[in-house]
């Protein structure tokens, strides 16, 4: 199968809303500043100071989005999402998770969810593994070479609960196409492959001109 999304779709670059985008190289600020977020995410929902912390930390961080608001930058050119080699491909919407496995038989990613993805008692929020296995779709048609595509349905069956703080394994491959059509499977697993959800899904080539 070739590596070009053009091979199955000669009018890939005619669906506009979806512009190639290159891998970021934003230096070592970048991933340092993304670190001390997935930090701050974590203690946000966890820490429980008094009055004037609070009152001194709503500062600080108001003067870290002054600072960063006279750089906004379009979709496409800011680097969160763009930078393979950092957990989350260094968007914060993302867990903090590495591609393991990345060909045209299937996608793996591991990591584990820290505490700002808690949902209650020690486990992950229920809404965020749908996430998850929306990303892992996404990379699964990306691997595969196949053009871009929206997701039609994600059907998630929960199995066990997922805990956080606790290494897991999530992977996902194409069970079969039809034309526009990729029909993909997955499942999220802990390190004793216990199977904790899984997903059927339909991604859909765009057609030209789609966004």
């Amino acid at each position: 199968m070739s590596d070009q999304p053009e091979a199955l779709d000669p009018d890939y670059v005619k669906h506009g809303g979806f512009p190639r985008y290159e891998a970021a190289d934003p230096g070592p600020g970048f991933a340092n500043f993304v670190t001390a977020m997935r930090q701050l995410q974590d203690l946000a929902v966890s820490a429980d100071p008094d009055t004037a912390t609070w009152d001194e930390a709503a500062q600080r961080a108001a003067e870290l989005v002054k600072l960063l608001d006279q750089f906004r930058a379009p979709e496409g050119v800011a680097p969160a999402g763009r930078v393979p080699s950092l957990p989350g491909m260094g968007s914060l919407l993302m867990p903090p998770w590495k591609m393991t496995k990345f060909d045209a038989d299937g996608v793996e990613m591991r990591g584990q969810f820290g505490r700002f993805y808690l949902g209650g008692n020690s486990a992950v929020h229920g809404g965020v593994i749908p996430l998850v296995f929306d990303w892992l779709c996404g990379m699964v048609v990306h691997a595969a070479a196949r053009p871009i595509s929206r997701t039609a349905f994600l059907h998630v069956d929960y199995r066990k609960v997922t805990p956080i703080d606790a290494p897991l394994v999530v992977r996902g491959r194409i069970d079969s196409a039809e034309g526009r059509k990729a029909f993909i499977s997955g499942e999220l697993v802990d390190t004793d492959d216990t199977l904790l959800a899984e997903v059927h899904a339909l991604m859909i080539r765009l057609l030209a001109g789609q966004p």
